[in-house]
């Protein structure tokens, strides 16, 4: 028990070394064997326990584990793993695993701590490369392979397709030298593929950017069929659109499939745009197929007889009399028909695929021409040119519609007069009277009982202003044609011009119960009922007219406008408002609803309708004043006077501006208004003397100014020679905005200019 015992020492100071020798009992494991709490713990069941697995297999075994006390005992821990500081087999074990900390495995007790290991001396010099030997020479190849693969790509990006496809090629000579050493100094599995496929691959896409399809097919041919190369089946696309190109459609089809077949489904956006090209490609063997259905079409006999067989050859009365028996019979009147059915189909199967055999309709079209005229159907290749023209006018290239059209100029009469009446309705068009009249004259005298020719020589004359004689044009092709639908329309205004309204509602009528929803003769129907003082009528036909055109903005403000006429002022303002819905740049009805609502006392909501008039005529003062004014009466001076010296400072000499900055500033009591009302002074004098200076020019001229009569009241025509004639809807009476709507006792009236 003594010599558990410490005594204490004799000096006050701390023994810093004291204790290290000690050691616990408990871990005497020598004396074990005499303890009997151990040896009694060891007999009952609590000691025959397995022994605990370390969850770490590698360390499960317990090794010899130091004490701090010295001990020699080994003693593993909880996990299997041993203490931290031990001593294992000789070498120490450092106080964590990192090794960067100068422990090794090696390390024994005594050994010096050196991290950076220094002590190991310099690095030793890097050997020099050896420039001759295989593996170099082969590296730098390859090296050199890349560069040219990417040179070639850089090339062809830059449009230098000739330069792209010369790299390529010495891309694909040294590749193949590149194998070869390769294959003398290593194996053959270590031949770089991946090289070898882009080399190819870059080789075959500049075949084809050459259009050397042959080439380009054979080089494809040489990646897909090498087993070696994963997904190369993908180049069948490649294939396919040579083919395509090649318009090989059978061929192209096929390949298109057989990359299908080998993209899994998870590439699901490549499966789409491969399905695609399919589509495309059955569309491209259509039109194969429309040009091989038109050709035996036209081979279709006819087996009719020809026109020579009923002109007599000889003036004998009974072979006269024969052949002007058989030349109206049922069966002359049958051959008829064929022929006329068989140009028609003709004529539609053309019209049809033109547009979609060839790359543009105009080739389309060459293409239909050129197998017409070489069958028995050549008088139809003329009529096919001119449907060309047709079509170069519905997609607005006159250019090339006239050059079309001028062709005909001498041919024979027939086609003749249908492109003269096509080129009268093209110079009417761009307003070129006396080209447009030249025109229709020749359609006139080639064929006098053509009634569109009629029509456009009619519309010419109206353009001159001579309405009579038009009027007998219109009548002619009337009596040529009774189901001439524009030449009816234009006689119509014709007699609207000659202030003939009974005629010329007689004529709308009538061509009305021809075009039952046809919005221009329902316009004109109730303009005429206008002009006859009819509103009641007018405003019927017009609620017909928005029935077929909902949207048509200037019927509802005619509407508006005839609402307003007869005094019923919320209707007016319903449809006006509609009209402004629809289109709200129309200035008229900007005016009309702006002064409704100062008229009703909601000057705030006519703020937004003047502010929008503002913004469309940024130069006209008068729309700022009224947003000014609207401020000023709704009570918001402040807002007022700041709007008013806006206006000042763009239009600095505007007389009315500064009056109303004088009355704001002397109410509200501001220091500006002397200087405000200095300026009006000004301009005020200038005016004066400006008025007095042309009044004493008035006086010294002795002559009295020409007035100059404006066309407001006059209808806006626009004939068209081909079509239905349109005439625009009048424009909105405009309500005029005056001085009387702004009366203001306090501040004044609002003066604003004419």
């Amino acid at each position: 028990m003594m010599q558990n015992v410490h005594l204490a020492p004799e000096t006050d100071e701390d023994d810093l070394y004291s204790g290290y020798n000690d050691y616990n009992p408990t871990y005497d494991t020598e004396e074990l064997e005499n303890d009997t709490a151990f040896q009694e713990a060891v007999r009952t069941s609590h000691g025959r326990r397995p022994p605990i697995t370390a969850k770490i297999p590698s360390t499960a075994v317990t090794r010899p584990v130091a004490t701090g006390y010295g001990s020699k005992t080994s003693l593993a821990s909880s996990m299997g793993r041993p203490m931290t500081g031990a001593i294992q087999d000789g070498v120490t074990r450092p106080m964590t695993a990192v090794r960067a900390a100068g422990f090794t495995k090696a390390a024994v007790r005594g050994s010096a701590f050196d991290p950076l290991g220094q002590s190991r001396g310099p690095a030793p010099p890097l050997e020099a490369k050896n420039e001759d030997s295989p593996e170099e020479k082969i590296r730098q190849l390859e090296k050199k392979v890349n560069e040219l693969v990417e040179e070639s790509c850089i090339a062809n990006s830059c449009g230098d397709l000739k330069l792209a496809l010369e790299k390529a090629k010495d891309a694909g000579r040294k590749e193949r030298i590149l194998v070869r050493q390769r294959e003398q100094v290593t194996t053959p599995e270590n031949i770089n593929l991946d090289l070898t496929y882009s080399v190819l691959f870059n080789l075959a896409s500049q075949y084809s950017a050459n259009e050397m399809y042959a080439e380009a097919l054979n080089t494809y041919q040489v990646i897909v069929k090498n087993k070696m190369f994963s997904n190369a089946g993908r180049l069948k696309v490649n294939m396919g659109n040579i083919y395509l190109k090649q318009r090989n459609y059978s061929k192209a089809i096929k390949f298109y499939r057989m990359a299908l077949d080998q993209i899994p489904s998870v590439h699901k956006e490549m499966r789409i745009k491969i399905m695609q090209n399919i589509g495309v490609t059955f569309i491209k063997t259509d039109r194969d197929k429309m040009k091989k259905a038109f050709q035996k079409l036209i081979a279709v006999p006819l087996e009719i007889d020809e026109d020579d067989k009923y002109i007599s050859p000889s003036d004998d009365p009974h072979t006269n009399l024969v052949i002007e028996a058989i030349k109206n019979d049922h069966l002359r009147q049958m051959e008829r028909e064929r022929k006329a059915m068989a140009e028609k189909y003709i004529m539609t199967a053309a019209k049809l695929i033109a547009p979609v055999i060839e790359t543009s309709f105009a080739v389309g079209y060459d293409w239909c021409v050129e197998v017409v005229k070489a069958s028995q159907y050549v008088e139809l290749a003329n009529d096919l040119e001119i449907n060309k023209a047709i079509t170069y006018l519905r997609q607005k290239d006159f250019n090339q519609a006239v050059e079309t059209l001028k062709m005909f100029e001498k041919k024979d009469s027939r086609v003749k007069s249908a492109a003269a009446t096509n080129l009268s309705f093209l110079y009417y068009l761009e307003n070129e009277f006396a080209q447009a009249s030249s025109y229709a004259d020749l359609a006139v005298n080639s064929d006098r009982y053509n009634p569109s020719a009629l029509t456009n020589k009619g519309n010419t004359v109206f353009a001159n202003g001579d309405y009579e004689k038009a009027a007998e044009f219109y009548k002619e092709a009337l009596r040529n044609d009774s189901s001439c639908t524009e030449a009816l329309y234009n006689i119509g205004l014709t007699y609207k011009r000659l202030n003939r309204l009974d005629e010329a509602l007689d004529c709308f009528l009538k061509l009305h119960a021809i075009l039952r929803n046809s919005a221009q003769v329902l316009y004109q129907i109730a303009n005429v009922y206008e002009l006859m003082e009819d509103p009641n009528q007018a405003i019927e036909w017009l609620m017909q007219l928005i029935s077929v055109v909902p949207t048509d903005s200037r019927a509802l403000s005619k509407l508006g406008e005839l609402y307003d006429s007869e005094g019923d002022k919320s209707q007016a303002f319903q449809y006006y408002y509609e009209s402004y819905r629809y289109f709200p740049s129309n200035i008229e009805v900007i005016e009309w609803l702006g002064a409704y609502y100062i008229d009703t006392q909601f000057c705030e909501k006519a703020i937004q309708y003047f502010e929008r008039a503002s913004l469309i005529q940024p130069s006209q003062v008068k729309w700022q004043l009224m947003v000014a004014s609207c401020f000023r009466r709704s009570g918001n001076y402040q807002k007022a006077l700041d709007t008013y010296k806006d206006i000042h400072r763009k239009f600095p000499e505007n007389v009315e501006c500064l009056r109303f900055l004088v009355r704001l500033c002397t109410d509200i009591g501001l220091k500006e208004v002397q200087e405000y009302a200095t300026k009006l002074k000004r301009l005020e004098k200038m005016k004066e003397i400006r008025e007095q200076r042309v009044r004493s020019g008035r006086d010294g001229g002795g002559g009295s100014r020409s007035r100059r009569e404006g066309s407001a009241g006059s209808d806006a025509s626009y004939v068209d020679p081909l079509g239905p004639q349109i005439e625009r809807p009048k424009t909105a009476a405009r309500k005029r905005i005056d001085e009387d709507d702004f009366a203001d006792e306090e501040l004044g009236d609002d003066l604003l200019p004419e």
